[in-house]
């Protein structure tokens, strides 16, 4: 019998696609891939580190899934990922229940490692952050939806961030190997790619002298069964016009951005490290709007000098640029970060009161804009079935400005069957909170 590994996956986008590249090893390794922790000879937790919730999160999956180990329906459970590879020593040293650590570079040496772990003692594998994740994969998304991950590390060096000393400096993956691991998932069905990196904009810069994401889109878009492409993580100051103008121009890439923005204040801006200010920002997404550019963006709430006025000040961005999806986070002290050491640090009750504060101002912005929608036609990719009854057939889906998980659905209902993973025409005839609902035209 085939040994059964079940794999938990944490964390980010980034992190997925890891974890997706894992279990084709492990498939290509002769292992069996196991949903239900309960059935694994072995579990492997792929974990994020990024912040104290994160990693308490990821101790506290590892602890669950070895209780499976006293139940005796498991032998072994192994971390890997960020946490192993910034903390591994620590875990190691601390939790007798997990019986190996990896770090995040090791997963070429993955059936090697469940091998050694199910037939040795307990090791500790942690190789310096200098190498790139890639490969044949087993998707965890929709099966027409992929996650392309284009570079690894950053260079930015946010004063709050762990990312450069988790993951390294930035590194790119070569336009070549994009290209071919895009046209590989486009012949297994994908018909959707979400490009991730820690900054997709520098996407080339450290290969060829200069940011070659606009190129890469071009190249993609040439791929035939590729329908939409879709930019997460771009940084505001990197949002040159050509991107801009490519965005607008290619019917492939859709009018949809995500730019984690943390901030509009520019005093906290550069107390950040970040590379914009208030101005710049707001004269980016003037320009966004005018190319009819769909954005999401986070905010860091309560960072180190945030006061009520500058909390009053980033509502009045949203209420005047009226961004359609919006993530709000409480400040994380994070040791090892230069903002850790800041003074006027901010009470954590105040903190959630600053995020509860801008939680309601955007979602009076988000229902004004689905309001708005009522009455237009969008294209809407299918994601799934929803039912059915003597008149209709249901499902859920999504148009531009969506992207999986993460943002709203639209609720679809059409006289004839739809393709899962095609596209459709869907008039807007209301709306359900962030959701909307429609009819196929």
């Amino acid at each position: 019998m085939k040994t059964k590994v079940g794999v938990v996956s944490l964390g980010c986008d980034k992190n997925r696609v890891d974890t997706e590249v894992m279990l084709h090893k492990l498939v290509e390794g002769g292992y069996e891939i196991t949903p239900d922790a309960k059935d694994a000879d072995v579990i492997i937790v792929n974990t994020c580190a990024f912040l104290e919730s994160s990693r308490k999160e990821a101790i506290e999956t590892a602890l669950e899934m070895a209780s499976y180990k006293q139940r005796g329906s498991c032998q072994k459970v192994i971390i890997t990922g960020c946490l192993g590879q910034k903390f591994g020593d620590e875990i190691y040293d601390e939790m007798d229940e997990v019986d190996a650590v990896v770090g995040a570079y090791e997963y070429d040496k993955i059936c090697n490692i469940v091998e050694e772990t199910l037939h040795g003692g307990r090791k500790l594998y942690n190789s310096c952050n200098d190498g790139l994740t890639a490969g044949s994969r087993v998707l965890t998304t929709l099966p027409h939806v992929a996650y392309l991950k284009i570079a690894d590390g950053c260079d930015n060096y946010c004063t709050y961030c762990l990312i450069p000393f988790i993951r390294g400096r930035y590194r790119s993956v070569s336009m070549e190997s994009v290209v071919r691991e895009a046209r590989e998932l486009a012949q297994n069905g994908v018909s959707e790619l979400i490009l991730v990196a820690q900054d997709t904009t520098r996407y080339g810069k450290d290969l060829y002298g200069e940011s070659r994401l606009v190129e890469l889109l071009c190249e993609l878009s040439a791929i035939q069964q590729i329908k939409w492409i879709r930019l997460l993580y771009c940084y505001p100051e990197l949002m040159t016009d050509e991107l801009i103008g490519e965005i607008s121009a290619n019917s492939k890439v859709v009018n949809y951005v995500d730019i984690p923005l943390q901030h509009v204040n520019s005093a906290i801006l550069r107390k950040m490290n970040r590379k914009s200010d208030g101005e710049s920002i707001r004269k980016l997404f003037d320009r966004l709007k005018s190319a009819g550019i769909s954005v999401r963006s986070t905010f860091i709430c309560g960072f180190p000098t945030e006061t009520k006025e500058t909390v009053a000040e980033l509502e009045q961005f949203l209420h005047q640029y009226k961004l359609r999806n919006v993530g709000f986070f409480a400040y994380s002290k994070e040791e090892g970060t230069a903002a850790a050491k800041f003074d006027e640090q901010v009470p954590e009750r105040t903190k959630q009161r600053y995020v509860k504060q801008l939680y309601k101002a955007q979602q009076s912005v988000a229902e004004q804009l689905n309001q708005q929608s009522v009455g237009k036609t969008y294209q809407c990719i299918i994601d799934e079935e929803d039912g059915r009854d003597d008149e209709f057939y249901f499902y859920k889906g999504r148009t531009y400005f969506m992207n999986p998980e993460i943002d709203g659905l639209v609720y679809i209902a059409s006289r004839k069957p739809l393709r899962i993973g095609s596209f459709y025409d869907v008039a807007i005839t209301g709306v359900a909170e962030y959701d909307l609902i429609g009819e196929v035209v």
